[in-house]
Parts: C-alpha cells; structure tokens; sequence
C-alpha cells in the first residue's frame, strides 16, 4: 500500500467497482415489482443515534464512490485477481438479493434465496465490493473506510434485527436461530 494515495483521473479506475453502491437503490426500486414493499425495504430501523449514522454511512459511500474515480486500478499486482474475485462474490450476492426481493412481502420475515445464508445479504455485498477495491487498487483510504462502515453496521444492524423481532415475533425468532448473521450455511 502506498504512503500516497494515488490520484489520477481516468476510465479505468476503481470507481467501476464502486459504481453498483450508487446504482443500489435504483436496482432495488427496478426488482421489487410491488412499490409498497419498495419504500417499507428503504425504511430503516429505530436507532438510537439513527440520524448521524446513517449520515456517516451515505458519506463514506459517497466519499468512497468519489475517491474511486480518481483511484487508478492496479492491473499489474498479484492482487488484481483475488480482488476481481471478491468483488463478483459480492456482485452475484447483491443481484441474487434483489432476485430474491422481487417477490417479496414486507408482512413476514425474508427468508429465501441469499437471505438462507445471511440475515444481512446486501450488507455483506457492501463490505465484499469495499473489500474488492482495497485488494486491487490497495489503498489504506478504503480500509480506513471500510471501518468507519463497519462501525454503522456494529450499532445498526442489533438494532434492525431487534426491530424485526419485535415486529415479526416467533417466525423472526426462528429465522435468527437458523441463519447467520453475516455470510455462511444454514443451521440445521
């Protein structure tokens, strides 16, 4: 990693990769055919601190985003490829989230397709395309970032799934003892 991050406009930046957090909320509104369920889904849970956080989560990804487009990628490392990798993860994990969504009703909890393998799949696709982009274009500013992000989710994501439990009740209660939080196999 450099001392100085690199800073160079260009078409090949890292910003291709950042692209899909801004294109988030239009695919979201595109997959979900019901616009009802649409705008309950970009509701967030009670937070305590909720207004600030989602502040510093909207900055860090628009802060990222811009950052990206003048963060060259480094096609020439080793750790190109293993960055590419991540980020399809992450890629894949989104849209077969919104896959997912796109029947979706707000009336019980989510429990198909990438929500069987994490209560949190859209979150999980973030931290992987924030990780992506540490690998290939290996810059402290993104990881710097990647903890001020993993700091909201620390505060709110209890918050959401206390929500949801309070909402949803004994099937919410079930889904959380089957399902990891972040990324893995159901539970048996």
């Amino acid at each position: 990693m450099f001392q100085i991050p690199a800073f160079e406009l260009g078409i090949l930046n890292a910003w291709i990769f950042m692209i899909w957090l801004i294109l988030m909320p239009i695919f979201t509104s595109l997959f979900i055919k019901d616009k009802n369920t649409s705008k309950k889904l970009q509701t967030s849970a009670p937070v305590k601190y909720e207004k600030p956080l989602n502040f510093m989560s909207m900055a860090v990804v628009i802060f990222g985003f811009t950052y990206s487009i003048f963060l060259p990628i480094e096609f020439d490392t080793i750790w190109f490829y293993p960055g590419l990798i991540v980020f399809l993860l992450g890629f894949i994990l989104y849209i077969s989230t919104m896959v997912s969504l796109r029947n979706v009703s707000v009336d019980k909890p989510f429990d198909k397709g990438s929500y069987k393998i994490s209560r949190h799949p859209v979150y999980v696709s973030m931290i992987f395309i924030f990780i992506s982009v540490i690998i290939i274009c290996l810059s402290w500013i993104f990881i710097v970032l990647l903890c001020l992000l993993l700091f909201h989710l620390v505060i709110a994501v209890p918050a959401e799934e206390r929500y949801c439990l309070e909402k949803y009740g004994e099937k919410y209660q079930r889904y959380l003892e089957k399902t990891p939080r972040w990324i893995g196999l159901p539970k048996k």
